[in-house]
Formats: structure tokens, sequence, C-alpha cells
């Protein structure tokens, strides 16, 4: 059963933020061939929002692979898009490129403490880095989430990657799964993953859910949001690894290397170092690598 299209009407802000983007960005190509020099961190931008809704919150927990009882009282970390993306979005205003283009490069959270559940949320967001080498901008963004009792609760970093042009060259080997990896989890993803983390998260872009557009936009079919990747990687470590205890996670790390397109049954791997691999068998293509430490 797909989410309900009822929590479209919860996602006004990150809608609203995907437009302002798609509308300011027109017309703006980069700084083709320029690299980008040395950048201070911008100023760092405030907001208290309202508690999330218990409903979304216990759809979106089964619909990335969790069980809503292993969160009692607290936030999932991994769903700091959810209500961070329009505040992460200001931190990126003025900035000459078009971030239409953005891709989703990786992650990293840092989980201090627990996020409680049904309380406002005080965040802190701040662009940190710009670093260009003519082919492609790669922006570091953090968000601070936490309470009026814990501030600093979840630390989370962004790496948004903005493809200029074609880059020279020989390409650097993409990240495979290690042959001593063992699978601990796999996913069905049917035809409505895209559209259904949209209406949970409310990240619409349409790479994600229409398959023309993503077809367009040079990609073979629809391919899976980077943050729903990363939140079932980590949901299937609470299942099968930490048994149901999502208070164990400290830090993961995520880097997201290749798209992964949908419909499939993407398997995800571990190895004794506490690294973790999305993809098809030991020895293919990752989609996602990271790597992660507990308490």
């Amino acid at each position: 059963m797909g989410a309900s299209m009822q929590h479209l009407f919860r996602q006004g802000p990150v809608i609203r933020t995907l437009l302002r983007t798609a509308v300011s960005s027109a017309g703006k190509g980069g700084k083709n061939g320029e690299r980008a020099g040395p950048h201070e961190p911008g100023p760092e931008l405030r907001q208290t929002i309202p508690p999330r809704n218990p409903r979304l919150v216990r759809e979106y927990i089964r619909h990335v692979g969790g069980e809503p009882a292993w969160y009692t009282g607290t936030l999932p970390p991994h769903f700091f898009p959810q209500w961070g993306f329009p505040l992460l979005a200001r931190t990126l205003q003025g900035l000459p490129y078009n971030l239409s283009r953005v891709l989703n490069g990786g992650s990293r959270i840092e989980v201090r403490q627990p996020v409680p559940a049904g309380k406002p949320l005080l965040l802190r967001a701040r662009l940190e880095e710009v670093d260009g080498n003519g082919s492609r901008v790669i922006l570091r963004q953090t968000l601070v989430t936490g309470t009026a009792e814990q501030p600093e609760a979840l630390v989370s970093t962004v790496h948004a990657i903005i493809p200029l042009r074609r880059s020279e060259g020989p390409r650097k080997p993409k990240p495979a799964v290690p042959l001593a990896a063992r699978e601990i989890g796999r996913w069905e993803l049917g035809k409505r993953s895209g559209l259904d983390f949209a209406l949970l998260t409310g990240d619409f872009n349409p790479v994600h859910w229409i398959p023309a557009y993503a077809r367009m936009s040079g990609f073979p079919g629809t391919i899976l949001h980077g943050f729903a990747t990363l939140a079932r990687t980590i949901e299937s470590l609470n299942r099968s690894v930490w048994l149901g205890r999502p208070g164990r996670l400290r830090t993961f790390e995520s880097r997201f290397v290749k798209p992964l397109r949908f419909p499939g049954t993407p398997k995800v791997f571990l190895t004794p170092e506490n690294e973790v691999f999305v993809g098809s068998a030991p020895g293919g293509h990752a989609c996602l690598a990271g790597r992660f430490t507990t308490r």
C-alpha cells in the first residue's frame, strides 16, 4: 500500500522551496571552466518549526523498512531532510549556479542525543564550503537539529554536487561491493517507491517518480532518492544488526556513487570493518558506500 496523498498537504515548506529554487535558478548556467575560489562559511540561519505529524512519521518509518515501535518518543535521524531541506536551501541563495541541477553526493549524520518527537525543533543551518574544479562544484552544508532542552541533538552534513560541464580525462573508478561483504538485507522497490518517498518527505524532484522526465535528464529510468537509500540502509542495520535498537547508531557517513534504478531488488552488504554498501552482488558496482560507528 502506497503513502497517503494526504501527506502532500503537510509538505508545503519543502514544495515551496523546490519551486523557488527552480524559478531563481532559471537562466543560471554556472561559471563553466572556472574554479571556485576560497569561500568563507556563510551566515548561520536559524528556524523553529512545529513538531512533526505523528502519522507522517509512522508511515515514513514503515516505508523505509523500520518499525515505529523502535522509535517510541523519538524521530529517526535519517528523517532530517524532511524538516531541514527548506532551511538548507536558504543557505544557497545568491550562488551563481543552476541549483535545479543539484545532485546528492552524500551525507554524514552524528547522533549526539535522540531527537525527541512531539516537540518544536530548533534548526541551525550554514553553507560551510564551496569547492569547484571547473567541471563541477561541491557544496558542503551543515544542519543542527535539537530542542530547547537538547539544542544539538543531531548534526547533519550534506554534500551537494552541481555539474558544470563534462569532465576531461579518465574517470575515477566507482567503488565496488567487497567480495568478502555479507548480505544483511534487501529491498523490494516497486514503481511507486519514488512517489511514496516524495509524499513522505516533500522532495518531488521528478527524476524520482516520472520516468519520462528521468530519461530526459539523462537517466535510463527513475532513480531512488539518495536520502531514501540512506534511510533504508540504516533501517536494514537496525533490523539485522542492531535488532531494533536504533539508539546504537552514533555516526553514519555515506557517498551516493551510482544512481539506484527501480523497480528492483537491491541488497545491503556489511563488512567486519563497519563498512556498508548497497548494490546487486559482491564484486559489482555499489550505489551507496558508507561507514558507521556505534555506541
